[in-house]
């Protein structure tokens, strides 16, 4: 069985894209309309821009759904049988999998975009990756630290991100280090994605989500906040809220896509992060990028 699994934020780069846009008259038209729904033309930042253009949530965001969507829509042989993604990802999926428009994905991801962006401007709040320990460790100094610090990205085995208040992740660090990480890394990211510091995002989100149309999709979407599979468009929708402030389950999403007969892994979008993390969860699992048809 063939799984397809979509990157989120963090996949960016310049000029992403272009080769699709160059070479596909689908994707042409797909970017196109991505500029009308916009208001500006992404396409430019996408292409041409700078790296700190690029890095701005309400561009980053649309970006790599875009750059992920348009690939799987003029991709050779796209048939999954089972998707996901992972944060961000997690639209493209449902778009890819015919759950959801293009364009109702698109101004959900705007939507998504400018919420959180909101949300890190009330309350200065950051992340931080935490390598070498078991996810109960990590748990546990989580619980124990008095500040907001919650698990949000289950990347794969020893790879746990943290995501809360600034003083609650340096103190966190701290006794993450202490406990026998190996690495505690604070990343640069603008807020804490996925902690209950994103409510007022979810709020925002909700509204949105609620009143946009999601139908059953082409095959089971693993979602982040469980890791299950669905097809149900309501439950759907009540996961993709609650995905802002709760965590990202991607290694137990592998593990169960493994279970359920995944026999190979392909990644629909900018670079190849999450081939990286299946790895890490099965070696011997075959993993590639997507392609464009030619």
């Amino acid at each position: 069985m063939k799984a397809y699994i979509f990157p989120g934020q963090g996949a960016q780069f310049v000029g992403m894209g272009k080769d699709l846009y160059d070479q596909s008259e689908k994707a042409r038209e797909l970017f196109e309309k991505a500029n009308d729904i916009l208001g500006f033309r992404i396409t430019d930042i996408m292409f041409n821009g700078t790296d700190e253009d690029l890095k701005q949530t309400n561009v980053t965001q649309p970006a790599i759904f875009l750059h992920s969507v348009i690939l799987a829509k003029v991709v050779a042989g796209f048939k999954p049988d089972m998707v996901a993604g992972h944060s961000l990802g997690e639209f493209s999926a449902l778009v890819a999998a015919d759950a959801l428009s293009f364009e109702d994905g698109l101004r959900l991801v705007a939507a998504r975009a400018n919420a959180m962006q909101k949300a890190c401007e009330i309350q200065p709040s950051t992340m931080a990756a935490i390598l070498g320990l078991d996810d109960f460790t990590v748990e546990d100094i989580c619980q124990r630290t008095s500040e907001v610090v919650v698990p949000a990205n289950y990347n794969c085995p020893g790879q746990l991100v943290i995501s809360g208040t600034i003083a609650g992740i340096d103190k966190a660090c701290e006794m993450l280090t202490t406990a026998g990480a190996k690495r505690a890394l604070k990343l640069n990211v603008g807020g804490a994605f996925h902690s209950p510091l994103m409510e007022s995002a979810k709020i925002e989100l909700e509204h949105a989500i609620v009143h946009t149309e999601i139908k059953s999709p082409v095959c089971p979407i693993y979602q982040n906040i469980d890791a299950k599979p669905y097809t149900d468009p309501e439950k759907i929708k009540h996961n993709l809220i609650a995905q802002l402030t709760g965590a990202v389950r991607w290694t137990q999403i592998v593990q169960h896509m493994l279970q359920d007969g995944a026999t190979s892994f392909t990644e629909v979008g900018p670079g190849n992060v999450l081939q990286g993390l299946v790895k890490k969860v099965d070696r011997a699992i075959p993993t590639e990028s997507a392609q464009l048809q030619q």
